[in-house]
């Protein structure tokens, strides 16, 4: 072991070692944070550090379902017209504190008001500070939606939008939602150290932070102030362990008490053992490779459509997923509502499509396939998928070169509208709506942040924008329907799959819930 991995495990020790005094749950996580500040990026292993341990939004999820309950705010109101949205806040919750600050009051008002204008306002400091990178605020079209937020008194504060909105209450429970301190804030501009939102966070969640070694650990402690259940442990360590196969020796060894994302090819072996319990949910969820439709021959509907039929998805399901999942056609799943069952999925042909790239003139094709370095619910191997891909692309011609960065970098790097190359890359649904996927992902305002594919289609992007100014459910799901169809005869991504989810622990794990949106949620998780 080399003298790095020495002084990393010691550190996880110590964090660790607050165990003999007290109940301490460990999990063994797949990667780094990015940061800690959930509104400036999208992945989910950011928001399993971050939003769901640290903060609080104003609506909430119900852990184990899509079902929007209050937060922050103890109630609401929607005019109706669904243009004004008024909140009335919690009193009493408490902010964290750390070295460099000590709160003197409770969160109010200013807070949400703080939250959300600096992802908005140009001339708010923290925007600048961040170079404007809030993907989902940018991608949802938020600073178009939200007209003004009014401070009425410290705990009620009134949302006036420009249009009405159907899955607002559900966007403010997303982890873009989380509610910043605007007294830290303001302490830490003047103190000439913005940075440390990021850094190190403040939040009401259920867990402070503590302490963070990139690439070993992170430390939280149980806020006790905490408004709501108490969390059942009173310290939690996420011990980052990108290795699959090293997450689950370190869970059997009772390193950790759970993991997430095991390797495919191990789900019957810890099925069969007596130490470990493996609990299994159908995702939400859709693994995809996104052309970048700025590049050409890239930006030609009939190059993609040509590359996703020398694609052999059931290969990729049987070697990548091994059975745990299944071919996706569609860029949402199919336990979502509106799913478009009746398109016919692009069929593999290798002879057909070496025969269209011909029509259109592409020969001596060469191509970037970027993988992830990390496993993803959507993605358990996102290297033996781009090889996969490698091959099948040589079936017809085109010379593929496999390419990756760090986690952080790749995400970033992946946002260029120039970037060379397509990207493995996936979603797992924020809030259980179409417009979660859709929306995020491939509408315009997407470009540059959620919508890797760079693709701005018209008469898409105006179906999404009409489906989310409707209430009646019935109606959004057929433009959605109809949105979905134009994405299949324009090809911006080749959809690969649907996955499985599978989360294993120790049998003394009690309360852990499969959250349908993705994350990995432990302050009502306890040990027997």
């Amino acid at each position: 072991m080399s003298l790095k991995s020495c002084i990393a495990a010691s550190l996880l020790m110590s964090a660790i070692g607050v165990s003999a005094s007290a109940q301490s749950l460990v999990y063994c996580s797949e990667g780094s944070p990015e940061g800690f500040d959930p509104a400036l990026y999208a992945s989910g292993t950011t928001f399993d550090a971050s939003s769901h341990p640290l903060y609080d939004r104003l609506t909430e999820f119900k852990v184990g379902t899509t079902e929007v309950t209050p937060g922050l705010a103890e109630s609401w109101e929607v005019s109706d017209d669904g243009l004004t949205i008024t909140f009335k806040l919690r009193e009493g919750v408490k902010f964290h504190s750390n070295d460099q600050f000590t709160p003197t009051r409770d969160f109010n008002a200013d807070d949400v008001i703080f939250t959300f204008d600096r992802q908005g306002n140009t001339e708010n400091p923290y925007n600048s500070v961040a170079g404007g990178t809030f993907d989902n605020f940018i991608s949802m079209s938020m600073a178009d939606l939200i007209e003004s937020i009014e401070k009425v008194d410290d705990h009620t504060v009134v949302f006036n939008l420009t249009r009405p909105e159907a899955p607002f209450l559900a966007n403010m429970a997303m982890d873009f939602g989380s509610i910043m301190s605007k007294e830290y804030a303001d302490a830490m501009i003047q103190a000439g150290t913005p940075e440390m939102l990021n850094q190190a966070p403040i939040g009401t969640g259920p867990f402070s932070f503590q302490a963070y070694q990139k690439d070993a650990f992170i430390r939280y402690l149980r806020n006790d102030e905490y408004y709501g259940d108490k969390a059942k442990v009173e310290s939690l360590v996420f011990a980052i362990t990108p290795d699959a196969s090293v997450r689950y020796l370190k869970v059997k060894a009772g390193e950790c008490h759970i993991m997430a994302y095991p390797n495919p090819a191990d789900v019957q072996e810890m099925k069969d053992a007596e130490d470990v319990v493996v609990m299994e949910q159908e995702g939400l969820n859709v693994g995809y490779l996104a052309y970048n439709t700025n590049v050409a021959p890239f930006d030609n509907a009939k190059v993609r459509k040509a590359l996703n039929m020398a694609i052999d998805k059931q290969t990729i399901i049987d070697v990548v997923f091994q059975g745990s999942g299944q071919i996706a056609k569609n860029p949402l799943p199919p336990s979502m509502w509106s799913y478009n069952d009746d398109i016919k999925d692009d069929p593999y042909d290798p002879e057909a499509a070496k025969a269209m790239l011909a029509e259109e003139g592409v020969e001596n094709l060469n191509l970037n396939i970027w993988a992830m370095p990390v496993q993803r619910p959507y993605n358990p191997n996102a290297r033996r998928m781009a090889e996969l891909i490698q091959a099948d692309m040589a079936e017809i011609g085109v010379n593929v070169e496999i390419i990756s960065y760090e986690w952080g970098e790749y995400l970033e790097r992946s946002k260029d509208p120039n970037r060379d190359g397509a990207v493995l890359l996936g979603w797992t649904s924020d809030n259980g709506d179409p417009d979660n996927f859709l929306g995020v992902n491939l509408g315009c305002d997407g470009i540059g942040a959620g919508n890797r594919a760079q693709w701005c289609n018209e008469e898409f992007d105006a179906k999404l924008q009409k489906a989310k100014a409707l209430f009646d459910q019935d109606a959004r799901a057929k433009l959605y329907r109809e949105a979905q169809v134009i994405f299949k005869d324009q090809a911006p991504w080749a959809t690969i799959a649907h996955s499985v989810v599978y989360m294993t622990m120790r049998p003394e794990v009690e309360g852990y819930v499969v959250h349908p949106l993705g994350g990995h949620i432990f302050d009502q998780v306890g040990l027997k």
